[in-house]
C-alpha cells in the first residue's frame, strides 16, 4: 500500500483534486437547485408544484450512469463538445439535487403551518416569511439527512471513472492495470475516499448537535 502510494503519489492526488473539486461544485448547485425546487413543490402555485414534481421524479428514477452518459455522448453529438470531468459533476449535480430537493421539502413541510401565518399576519410577504422564518428551521430540522446526501455524492462522483473524468476512481483503475496490484492500489484509493467523507460525516453530527 505504501509503496502503491508512494510511486504513484502525483497521480493520486490529481485524482484526488478531480474528485475533490467536482464533489464541492455539484454540492452547491445541487443544493441550490434542490432547495429551489422543494419551495417550489410548497407554493400556492400549481404550475410551479407540477414543474418541481416532473423534474424530480425524472432525475430520481434515471440511474446516474444514464444521466451522465447523456451528457457525455448526446449533448456533444447534437449540442456542443463537453469534457467527460462536466459531464460527470453536471450529471452528479442533477441527480443529487432531486434527493436534496425531497429533503428540504420534508423539512419545509415539518414547520408548524402556524408559523407562515403569524409571519403574514404581522405584514411579511409570503417570500420573506419563507426566507426568514421557514427556511431556517427546515434546514435545522434536515441537517441529519442533508449531511447523508453529501457523503453520498462524494461517493456517486466516482461515475467520472466511466467518462474519461480523471477522478480518484479512474486514475486509481489506470494504477491497477499498469501495476496489477489490485488490491493496494483500490484500498490507497479507498483511503482517499475516507479522508474526504469521514470529517464530513463528523462535522454534520457536530453541526447538528450544535443547532439542536
Amino acid at each position: 500500500m505504501i509503496q502503491v502510494l508512494t510511486n504513484n503519489w502525483s497521480t493520486l492526488l490529481t485524482g484526488f483534486g478531480n474528485t475533490l473539486l467536482a464533489s464541492v461544485i455539484a454540492l452547491f448547485f445541487s443544493l441550490l437547485i434542490g432547495s429551489g425546487l422543494a419551495i417550489m413543490e410548497t407554493v400556492p402555485s400549481k404550475t410551479a408544484r407540477v414543474i418541481a414534481h416532473i423534474y424530480i421524479e425524472i432525475f430520481r428514477n434515471i440511474p446516474l450512469l444514464v444521466i451522465t452518459m447523456f451528457f457525455y455522448v448526446v449533448i456533444p453529438q447534437y449540442v456542443a463538445p463537453m469534457s467527460g470531468f462536466a459531464a460527470g459533476t453536471i450529471g452528479l449535480t442533477l441527480y443529487t439535487s432531486s434527493f436534496i430537493a425531497e429533503t428540504v421539502r420534508a423539512g419545509i413541510q415539518s414547520v408548524d403551518p402556524g408559523q407562515m401565518e403569524g409571519a403574514r399576519s404581522n405584514g411579511m410577504t409570503y417570500w420573506q416569511a419563507m426566507r426568514h422564518i421557514v427556511l431556517p428551521q427546515a434546514f435545522r430540522l434536515v441537517i441529519p439527512p442533508l449531511g447523508n446526501q453529501f457523503i453520498n455524492l462524494i461517493k456517486n462522483s466516482s461515475v467520472l471513472a466511466f467518462v474519461a473524468g480523471f477522478d480518484l476512481m479512474y486514475q486509481g483503475d489506470a494504477l491497477a492495470s499498469a501495476t496489477f496490484d489490485t488490491f493496494n492500489t483500490y484500498l490507497v484509493v479507498g483511503v482517499f475516499y475516507l479522508i474526504l467523507t469521514l470529517p464530513l460525516s463528523y462535522y454534520m453530527r457536530y453541526l447538528e448537535k450544535k443547532l439542536a
